[in-house]
């Protein structure tokens, strides 16, 4: 009796120090959500209006580009997948990993190799342990990502999508303001990780899609799947205004197109890593609000069961004494 007791009292004692650690963490991610909720709404607007200008100057201006053009026989896609450096967020990664097996299948029945480029440790162990190690593999930031962290993973994503459309057109010379870019992940500071296969030659991608996770709000978080390049005209329930602005450029329309491309692109990782980044915090709050509660419920369980087993053991050594009494008593009369 007196070893469950010990047994009960030392698993209560472990329980509550895991109860600790875990209220520490949703009050670290609940502080976190409103920072991220802001950031995100900051962000927002200059992602939606680089996006209708883009898709404006692309639709409306008669531009026959080949980095907006769809191609007929395209057979790679890239694809950026978002998840987080650490576990301990419910849903979050496996739902948005889910999402990407969704995306790859549908892309592979299609006819279509996908690259994966991952963000997140998540990501890059879930593929790597499947035998689909990404192409490149950004870590290290995922809960508060950077613009420079975006660039970096959108400059790997243009490289790619340049070099496919000078194979569809047979050009050799690519667009002066992607050929400069390099396909490197983030390096040095706030322990960004710099893997071997940035370093590789750029293999060229016919589309580039995201996967990511978007905050709806602090209880709704959906995985989401678009397609970044070859642009793709989004349907919104704003009223479409009647007459469209007609644009004129200097010096051409392809090289202002050129120029908004990898500004477009960039902006559109970084939105998805900002949602990705509230989506998050918001999963590991709530995840570690559940382990909490568990952690108490389990706690009064365990107590109950140590207050019966000691009273158990009262009552043993109660009857225990009486009977001795007793068996003394017997023995005196005799």
């Amino acid at each position: 009796m007196a070893a469950q007791i010990r047994v009960l009292r030392r698993r209560i004692r472990s329980v509550t120090s895991t109860k600790k650690i875990t209220r520490a963490m949703e009050l670290i991610a609940a502080s976190r959500i409103v920072k991220a909720q802001q950031r995100v709404q900051a962000a927002t607007p200059y992602a939606e209006e680089i996006t209708r200008v883009v898709t404006a100057i692309a639709s409306t201006s008669g531009i026959d580009s080949p980095l907006t053009r769809e191609r007929p026989d395209a057979s790679r896609a890239a694809l950026l997948v978002i998840t987080s450096d650490r576990g301990l967020a419910g849903a979050y990664n496996s739902g948005a990993l889910r999402a990407s097996e969704e995306l790859v299948s549908r892309l592979r029945g299609e006819g279509k190799q996908v690259d994966l480029y991952a963000i997140g440790r998540k990501a890059v162990g879930f593929y790597t342990f499947r035998g689909r190690p990404p192409v490149a593999a950004y870590t290290g930031f995922s809960e508060q990502p950077t613009y420079a962290d975006a660039k970096h993973a959108a400059d790997a994503l243009i490289a790619a999508f340049v070099a496919g459309a000078e194979e569809a057109s047979g050009d050799d010379a690519a667009p002066a303001p992607a050929r400069e870019r390099d396909a490197q992940t983030s390096g040095g500071e706030g322990g960004r990780e710099e893997p071997a296969a940035a370093r590789e030659p750029v293999r060229p991608v016919d589309e580039i899609h995201l996967v990511y996770t978007e905050y709806v709000s602090a209880l709704t978080q959906r995985p989401r799947a678009v397609r970044v390049l070859p642009l793709v005209v989004e349907e919104s329930d704003e009223p479409r205004p009647a007459n469209l602005p007609s644009y004129e450029f200097e010096p051409s329309g392809e090289a202002v197109l050129e120029a908004l491309l990898p500004r477009y692109v960039e902006s559109r990782v970084y939105a998805a890593l900002l949602q990705s980044a509230a989506s998050e915090s918001a999963s590991r709050r709530r995840a570690m609000k559940a382990a909490t509660d568990n952690a108490d419920e389990l706690i009064k369980s365990l107590t109950r069961a140590a207050n019966a087993a000691r009273q158990a053991e009262i009552t043993q050594e109660i009857s225990e004494i009486v009977g001795g009494a007793d068996a003394l008593a017997a023995t005196a009369e005799s």
